[in-house]
């Protein structure tokens, strides 16, 4: 599938109105792209409303072919159903075909996160050059507030910026994350020193004005790739001998908080989500901590 492939017009109309109407974030409207992109693969010249239940099951039978996997297949079908919810509402389609469509089982694949021992590991490599003062200080932010991708690649210098900034006198970082949904989260002491080191050094990049908190060598704002890019190769410099992405480090954050303090609610504050369903997956990563402990260290454990 080409990510830039041209949509047909009812594609890109729905896409628009996700991001005016609903103001959807980017990321967001990037998975929907993908996800009508394989909607009008499958369907062709035919349009949306000349396509029936039966249809949306056989192209379904056809992602789980391809290999996708249940909760992928899910969120195209959730894509999908929406959709076709916005065309009844706005075009008078008379039903949705995607209601009651369902996807495969998939095994319930509990998040990745880092030991403590990790993390430190991770954010105690020595930075150097000015780049790796500027990674320091992302990861450190990262891990110190639980913060998505999308969300530390939009902050900006500027106090009370819309995209998000760090406020360091107040030890605060607000950011407006899914549905622009706006949330303040503490930043820890490391995290404060490290930005303090970046904010010194970055003005020995070619910034032009440019007002996001973490730039390129070139002074553009970093990209989630760039980001996402720069994390693997801290990590492969760092030994870890893991492979570590963005949002392991929101799941360290949530699972070490878990650990330590079992409120539940907070976590879910902290993260931003909206159901505390989203949250209660980290019990499960802090029932395996309960676990390797009470193994480790009862008489009657079994070895």
């Amino acid at each position: 599938m080409d990510a830039d492939a041209a949509l047909p017009p009812w594609a890109e109309a729905y896409l628009d109105w996700l991001a005016t109407q609903r103001r959807a974030a980017a990321l967001t409207l990037e998975s929907y792209r993908r996800d009508l992109l394989r909607l009008a693969g499958f369907a062709g010249t035919r349009r949306p409303e000349e396509l029936d239940a039966q249809d949306i099951r056989r192209f379904t039978v056809r992602l789980h072919g391809e290999g996708l996997s249940g909760r992928s297949i899910a969120r195209t079908l959730s894509a999908w159903r929406g959709l076709y919810r916005w065309l009844i509402r706005r075009h008078g389609l008379r039903g949705n075909p995607v209601a009651g469509i369902r996807a495969p089982r998939s095994p319930v694949l509990l998040p990745k996160a880092l030991s403590v021992e990790q993390a430190a590991a991770l954010l105690e490599a020595p930075s150097e050059s000015v780049l790796e003062v500027r990674d320091h200080a992302m990861f450190e932010l990262f891990y110190s507030s639980g913060l998505r991708l999308a969300e530390l690649a939009c902050l900006d210098l500027d106090s009370g910026s819309e995209n998000g900034w760090v406020d360091v006198a107040s030890a605060m970082v607000t950011v407006h994350g899914k549905r622009k949904r706006k949330r303040t989260v503490p930043v820890g002491q490391p995290a404060l020193t490290a930005l303090a080191a970046w904010l010194d050094v970055r003005a020995q990049l070619p910034s032009r004005g440019e007002r996001a908190l973490f730039i390129t060598r070139n002074g553009r704002r970093m990209s989630t790739g760039a980001i996402r890019g720069r994390l693997t190769r801290w990590t492969r410099e760092a030994g870890l001998g893991v492979h570590v992405h963005p949002h392991m480090l929101r799941h360290s954050f949530a699972s070490h908080l878990l650990q330590s303090s079992g409120d539940l609610r907070a976590v879910q504050e902290l993260l931003g989500h909206a159901s505390i369903r989203s949250t209660q997956v980290y019990t499960h990563l802090d029932f395996q901590h309960l676990t390797r402990v009470y193994e480790a260290a009862h008489p009657r454990a079994r070895k």
